[in-house]
């Protein structure tokens, strides 16, 4: 089948169209609704744009528009793409943990991957030699403990500061004790009691609330905060767990957080 007569530059043309709505980033169904043209003249088109690094593909069928101050990285921050890519994967999801905490100024360093709290089914983690996107599955959230942070791109979905705390000790596994830490101190300037409150309320995982109790209260000796969070937990039945999640369970337990100290704490600011 012959190909309908098109501009060469076609391709370029549309996303500097998309570009001038403020988006940085284009679908692959999108560009076959519109244009007419084969799967093999449209990936020919989009090798070309890739080759000249104004284009990277994110995932299938999903791609950045890379602008002239990213053309070195050959990538563009996920705070410009992001929203495009959940809302065309039609997923629920917000900016969590320490990329959370580096959007106030609290992640201590910049970090190298960008975190993004999502709903099932998993989604598997974004990794090549340009980006690192870690997916976690939460089965639910309230909207209210998420808030919405202008970019250049428009919107994006933020955990709270209250939120992404007790995040950080939910999801320990993956961020370490002592960065939790680390982070709470410089994020603790950016809590409100009364939000903290009514977040840990809806907050499903007590485990989280416990070592976030602990944490401000035993080495951060922020009173203010960990005495509320106790009264949220005595409303709950809740059991001993150890502060560290090492195979190491022995330690003093604290009869307040019902936590095992089974590890020695280092902050690294």
């Amino acid at each position: 089948m012959k190909e309908p007569t098109i501009a060469y530059n076609y391709l370029e043309d549309y996303l500097t169209e998309i570009r001038s709505q403020g988006r940085y980033a284009f679908t692959w169904e999108e560009i076959k609704d519109k244009f007419s043209l084969s799967d093999k003249a449209l990936n020919q088109n989009l090798y070309r744009l890739k080759s000249k690094n104004k284009v990277a593909q994110v995932r299938k069928e999903f791609y950045a528009i890379i602008t002239p101050e990213y053309m070195r990285q050959g990538m563009l921050p996920p705070s410009l793409f992001i929203d495009d890519m959940m809302k065309s994967l039609k997923r629920r999801y917000y900016i969590g943990l320490i990329s959370a905490a580096a959007l106030y100024g609290a992640a201590h360093q910049q970090p190298m991957e960008y975190f993004v709290v999502t709903e099932r089914p998993a989604l598997r983690a974004i990794k090549n030699k340009k980006l690192k996107i870690n997916f976690f599955v939460k089965k639910e959230w309230s909207d209210e403990d998420v808030i919405q942070k202008r970019t250049d791109a428009g919107y994006i979905n933020v955990s709270s500061p209250e939120l992404t705390a007790l995040d950080l000790l939910y999801y320990l596994e993956t961020i370490g004790l002592n960065r939790a830490l680390t982070i709470l101190q410089e994020l603790s300037a950016e809590i409100k009691v009364t939000n903290l409150v009514k977040v840990a309320k809806r907050y499903p995982q007590t485990v989280a609330i416990q070592r976030l109790g602990y944490l401000l209260d035993k080495e951060l000796h922020n009173h203010k905060f960990a005495e509320p969070l106790l009264k949220v937990l005595n409303d709950r039945r809740y059991f001993p767990l150890s502060l560290s999640l090492s195979k190491n369970s022995e330690g003093e337990i604290d009869s307040q957080w019902k936590v095992i100290k089974n590890t020695t704490l280092e902050s690294d600011l």
